[in-house]
Parts: structure tokens; C-alpha cells; sequence
């Protein structure tokens, strides 16, 4: 399944961006405000970032690490299913553009999807130190990181969860709720999907679980999705179908089915 669910542009190699930098929120709102084209492939972003420098780094080695981190948490490639999905929406629903970004650097970054499980155990309103980061994450591979590693990656992570708006404050990060749109919920829909799951069960994906709401508000902001012809969400009592005709062509799903 791992192999079938990379070529749709998942990643489960060891490392991470999230060892180096956030999940660049900042910088691909820029990119994709500055590259866009509807045509445009992993070659334009490339150029835009090494070449016209449309993210204003001061050198041309942070031009590459720039264009590197964002290619391992984005992909930037067109074809790539998730990284298409992540610009249908994008373009569609502003608001949820933080959610957007962190479901998509969420299945292509092993180092911060662990994490997940950490921060949304936390209760709304308590306090989530750097320390007790890092002790979860040396306690998922102890010693892999070295302590300075350690600290710097528990930073990053805790940025990027309060960026997604899981997290509030500066210095002192405390737990709050994100804020789901009909976008948001149809792509984690989407990528719930893509990894197999159908019906009831693409409310309880650890995609769902990362729009911090109730299953019953996720079906509201999918039904307004559906009413937007974003996607197709049907609900009859209990019974959910969902489809989604302008993110996976008739014969991706046809081979996505024989593969499964």
C-alpha cells in the first residue's frame, strides 16, 4: 500500500524537512501567489525560486535549500495527486489555505506526523512547552536526534502546529482549536480516500482527526463543499459516499480500484 500511496505523492522516507525548517507556510503562499499558472510544473517553481529569487533570500545556497524543503513537503510537480488536490483547493478557500498546507506536509513529512498524535491529545487551553515536545520525540527513536537537533526540530514542529492554528503564542504555546472550512474538509476527505477509506470511515482518518472538529461539523462544511461542486458528498441517515471527479480522472480511479 506504501508504494501505490507514494505515487500519488505521499512520502515515508526517514527524514523530514521538519529537521531544518516549518512547514513554510509563508513561503509557499508567496510561490504560489508568484507562479501562478494553472500549466505550470516543477521547472517554473524551480526557476522562481533559484533563478528570479521570488521569496527573497539572500543567498543562492538558501535559494536551494528553499526549493529543496518546499519540493520534500509540497512536491510542487504536476501529477502528483496530492500536490494537484492541495491547488484545487487553494485557489478555492483562502481561509483554509494553513489547514490546506499542513495536511499536505503532514503525509509527506515522517518527522512531523508523529507529532499529531501529541499535540491534538492536548486539552484546548493547556500549555505545550518545547521540552515536552522534544521528549516525545526522542521518546519515539531515542537518541536519533542529537540535543541541539532535538530542540531545533521540536521548534520548527511547534511553529508550524501554531501556524496550522492548532497552537497560539510566541514564546508560550497554548492549545486552541483550528479553524475548518469546506476546503479543508474535502481534502482531508480526499486523502482519506486515497488510502482506503470509504464511507463513515472517511470521518475518522487521522486526516479528518487534524481539522480539530466533530464529526458532525466536518459533514456540514463537506455538504457546503458538495453544494460548490467541489466534490460530490451524499449522506443518507448514516450512509456516506463521497467523490471527488475534479481532483482523480475516471482512469486514475479505475487503477487506483484494481491496485486495492
Amino acid at each position: 500500500m506504501s508504494e501505490q500511496l507514494s505515487q500519488l505523492g505521499f512520502r515515508f522516507k526517514r527524514s523530514g524537512a521538519h529537521i531544518s525548517r516549518t512547514m513554510m507556510l509563508d513561503e509557499l503562499t508567496n510561490l504560489l501567489a508568484y507562479v501562478d499558472q494553472p500549466e505550470a510544473d516543477k521547472r517554473d517553481y524551480a526557476f522562481a525560486i533559484k533563478e528570479d529569487n521570488c521569496l527573497g533570500k539572500r543567498s543562492r545556497i538558501n535559494r536551494l535549500l528553499t526549493y529543496k524543503h518546499l519540493v520534500e513537503l509540497y512536491a510542487l510537480e504536476r501529477g502528483n495527486t496530492l500536490f494537484q488536490a492541495l491547488l484545487y483547493f487553494w485557489k478555492r478557500d483562502v481561509q483554509g489555505r494553513p489547514l490546506l498546507a499542513l495536511m499536505c506536509a503532514y503525509a509527506r513529512d515522517p518527522v512531523l506526523r508523529p507529532t499529531a498524535r501529541f499535540i491534538l491529545n492536548v486539552p484546548k487551553g493547556e500549555r505545550v512547552t518545547r521540552e515536552s515536545l522534544e521528549t516525545f520525540i526522542d521518546n519515539i527513536e531515542p537518541n536519533r536526534f542529537s540535543p541541539v537537533t532535538l530542540m531545533s526540530t521540536a521548534q520548527h514542529i511547534n511553529s508550524t502546529w501554531t501556524k496550522s492554528g492548532h497552537l497560539r503564542g510566541q514564546a508560550r504555546k497554548v492549545r486552541t482549536a483550528a479553524n475548518p472550512t469546506a476546503g479543508s474538509v474535502a481534502y482531508a476527505l480526499f486523502l482519506g480516500f486515497l488510502t482506503g477509506a470509504r464511507g463513515q470511515e472517511l470521518l475518522q482518518t487521522e486526516y479528518a482527526k487534524l481539522l480539530d472538529c466533530a464529526p458532525g461539523k466536518a459533514i456540514e462544511l463537506a455538504e457546503e463543499a458538495s453544494r460548490k461542486s467541489w466534490i460530490v458528498f451524499k449522506r443518507v441517515g448514516s450512509v456516506i459516499e463521497a467523490q471527488f471527479p475534479n481532483l482523480i480522472t475516471h482512469e486514475q480511479l479505475e487503477r487506483f480500484r484494481e491496485q486495492n
